[in-house]
């Protein structure tokens, strides 16, 4: 991918993260730190929009460091660090996000050293994205074969996740790779719905569609 196209990608990635990685959080419920980070997300990222977005995403960033100062060695807490990050980024926007990126990346990989195994491999999912979206040095970190690397790792981790199958599936499209996309992303069509998250998974399933038909188109 061009830098130009990561470029202009770049918001568009990062703010898919959004609704991908919380979407397949399984919550320790004997937190409720993390379920009161997990709710105000979806609140921030599905009910505001504009300045109060923004506002809002800043606010939860500090929550979320919080978190961490206080819980170091806690794996959620950190990729939950990362996904609030990652998804201000998205929120606004072009290379002057880079800089969450930046730190989200840094917050997944500490998950990723304490246990890279937590809620299905969502770091690797989002640690993905990140290589996928970002562009490339010398400004960003961006790496093809990276993102690969850890898209693939979350999707084998998670098999019937349909937030792992998707990213690797779209992945695959931005790659070319129609048929392996087709795959991945039937998959995650046909995961098991989350009683518990019936927005993100209808949000989910909109997106799925649409990058379905996108590759029936090049097929």
């Amino acid at each position: 991918m061009k830098f130009r196209k990561k470029c202009q990608t770049f918001a568009t990635f990062l703010f898919a993260i959004t609704i991908s990685i919380a979407a397949n959080i399984v919550v320790a419920a004997e937190s409720t730190e993390i379920t009161h980070l997990q709710k105000r997300w979806a609140e921030v990222n599905y009910q505001l929009e504009g300045k109060i977005q923004l506002s809002a995403f800043e606010q939860l960033v500090a929550e979320a460091d919080e978190l961490t100062e206080q819980n170091p060695g806690d794996a959620p807490a950190w990729i939950w660090s990362g996904i609030i990050k990652s998804t201000y980024a998205g929120a606004k926007g072009g290379l002057g996000a880079l800089g969450l990126a930046k730190a989200a990346r840094r917050d997944l990989d500490k998950a990723v050293a304490i246990d890279g195994d937590s809620m299905d491999g969502s770091a690797y999912t989002t640690l993905g994205t990140l290589y996928h979206s970002v562009p490339g040095w010398p400004v960003g970190f961006g790496d093809e074969d990276k993102a690969e690397e850890l898209l693939l790792k979350a999707a084998t981790l998670n098999p019937g996740g349909i937030d792992s199958n998707y990213f690797y599936g779209t992945y695959l499209l931005d790659e070319k790779r129609y048929q392996e996309a087709q795959a991945y992303l039937r998959k995650a069509q046909q995961a098991a719905p989350r009683p518990e998250r019936p927005v993100a998974d209808a949000g989910r399933q909109k997106e799925i569609a649409q990058a379905l038909e996108t590759v029936q188109s090049k097929l």
